[in-house]
C-alpha cells in the first residue's frame, strides 16, 4: 500500500513538472521559430527584434534542462527539481521587478511582461506542489526502505 502511495506521489509530481516543461518548451520554440509574432509586444521590429526574440527562445530552451530531468523522475533527480523551482522563482521575481521598473509609457511591454508573470507564476505554483509531493515521496520511500 505504501509503495503505491510513493508511486502515485511521484507520478503526480512528474505530471506537474512535465506540464510546466512542455509549456516552457512550447514558448521557447515559438519565440525561436516565429519571432515576428512576438517582437511587437516588446516594441521591437525588423531583424533586430526577431533576433532578440530568437535569443529569448534560446534562453528559454537552455533554462529548461533541469526541468526535463526533473520530469523524468522528480525523486531520483530531486536536485534538478529544486533547481527548477529556484529558476522559476527567479524568473517570476525578475519579471516583477522589470514590470515595476517600467515608466508606464510602454503598455505593450507591460502587457507582455504581465503575461510572463502570470505564465511563470502558474508554473511556479505547479513546481512547488511537485516539489512538496517529491519530498513526501522521498520520506515515504525511506519509511518503506530504511537505510
Amino acid at each position: 500500500m505504501q509503495n503505491q502511495k510513493v508511486k502515485g506521489l511521484v507520478w503526480i509530481s512528474r505530471v506537474l513538472v512535465a506540464a510546466v516543461t512542455l509549456m516552457n518548451l512550447q514558448a521557447a520554440f515559438l519565440f525561436f521559430l516565429r519571432p515576428g509574432d512576438f517582437a511587437s509586444g516588446f516594441e521591437m521590429s525588423g531583424a533586430a527584434g526577431e533576433a532578440m526574440m530568437r535569443g529569448m527562445g534560446l534562453l528559454f530552451l537552455m533554462w529548461n534542462i533541469p526541468y526535463v530531468f526533473a520530469s523524468v523522475h522528480p525523486v531520483r533527480h530531486f536536485t534538478s527539481l529544486v533547481e527548477a523551482v529556484i529558476m522559476q522563482f527567479i524568473g517570476v521575481t525578475g519579471e516583477t521587478f522589470i514590470l515595476l521598473g517600467l515608466p508606464g509609457e510602454h503598455p505593450l511591454i507591460e502587457a507582455s511582461v504581465g503575461r510572463f508573470i502570470l505564465f511563470d507564476g502558474a508554473g511556479l505554483v505547479c513546481l512547488i506542489i511537485a516539489l512538496l509531493l517529491a519530498v513526501l515521496a522521498r520520506r515515504s520511500s525511506r519509511q518503506i526502505n530504511p537505510t
